[in-house]
């Protein structure tokens, strides 16, 4: 059963860093990219970043370009979105995903961990 579990966020102000874990579990994901989201209150869920399990190839959205980075540890079967220069607009929960690099549809998710950015 694939498991992915979000921890590390928190209330920061802006500003400020903070660094996310996704530990993943339950199948082997060489063959996966891995991707956080968000969803703010009210709005729609988004895509933040993603990672290529294999090759650690990056995507990143345009708002968070710059200031947000995902890496992998293939040897912990954890992925990470180190994220800076928080801004108050980057208030959301968090949450992890995992997608075969064959499928078009993220098809599992984690919780999601909130993160608060004070102004």
């Amino acid at each position: 059963q694939v498991q992915l579990v979000e921890s590390g966020g928190g209330l920061v102000q802006a500003g400020g860093s903070l660094r996310l874990s996704c530990a993943a579990s339950g199948r082997t994901f060489s063959n996966y990219r891995m991707g956080w989201f968000r969803q703010a209150p009210g709005k729609e869920r988004e895509f933040v970043a993603s990672i290529s399990w294999i090759d650690g190839n990056p995507l990143y959205a345009d708002s968070v370009k710059g200031r947000f980075t995902i890496s992998r540890d293939n040897a912990k079967n954890t992925a990470y979105l180190q994220m800076n220069s928080l801004k108050p607009e980057d208030t959301a929960v968090y949450y992890c995903a995992a997608r075969a690099v064959t499928s078009r549809d993220y098809n599992f998710w984690g919780r999601g961990t909130q993160v608060t950015v004070s102004s």
